[in-house]
């Protein structure tokens, strides 16, 4: 018989179905510290730490306020935020080439968690020149931690990972003390700036972007 439970007790004491998950399952603060430690890069680094997806998708906030076009809207920037929220919830960042050879019960796991985010969040739904302008801006992340935070050659960038963009030079984050540009942060860190800038755009974003109260 397929399983359709499949528990994880949270921090703050409140526990998710991960195979169907509610959107008031989770404290904003266990999406923090999830996100904070799960790994990208298959949790390999140059570094003393692997970098987390949640200081990932600060990096991709940055990226995609800096491009030109209008400003992002809180609830706009709070998608951006969130776009990987799903892997912290699950505690796993699968690495892209993968993912296909995963298989259906994959994807429909991650639709379900994605869903419940969406949900909880009241996040607005892509439109095809946002999703493209934020996937410009994720790829770029990639390049750019691929080379500054795992080691990869600008060639292999390229021709091994098949990623379509250079990497750029200067950390798009602020520079954390005792940090050096694009070092992962720890994970205690991570989970603090990621939370308290999930906080701030919620609470900008107004009704559009809150939260449903937990049960």
């Amino acid at each position: 018989m397929t399983p359709t439970r499949a528990w994880v007790l949270l921090k703050s004491g409140r526990s998710i179905n991960l195979l169907d998950p509610s959107p008031d399952a989770w404290e904003d603060s266990d999406l923090a510290i999830g996100l904070s430690r799960t790994y990208r890069w298959g949790g390999h680094s140059a570094w003393d730490l692997p970098l987390s997806v949640a200081q990932h998708s600060l990096t991709v906030l940055a990226l995609r306020r800096a491009m030109r076009g209008p400003p992002l809207s809180p609830a706009e920037a709070l998608r951006e935020l969130l776009h990987d929220a799903d892997e912290g919830l699950l505690s796993f960042d699968c690495i892209t080439p993968v993912k296909p050879h995963l298989g259906a019960g994959y994807v429909a796991v991650v639709g379900r968690l994605r869903a419940a985010v969406a949900a909880r969040y009241r996040l607005p739904a892509w439109l095809a020149e946002e999703r493209a302008r934020h996937a410009h801006a994720d790829r770029l992340a990639a390049a750019s931690e691929a080379r500054h935070v795992v080691g990869w050659s600008a060639h292999d960038i390229r021709h091994s990972l098949e990623i379509d963009v250079d990497p750029i030079a200067d950390d798009p984050l602020p520079l954390q003390p005792g940090l050096r540009p694009w070092e992962p942060w720890p994970p205690n860190l991570a989970a603090s700036l990621f939370l308290a800038e999930l906080l701030r755009l919620s609470a900008e974003a107004g009704p559009a972007g809150e939260k449903l109260t937990p049960g």
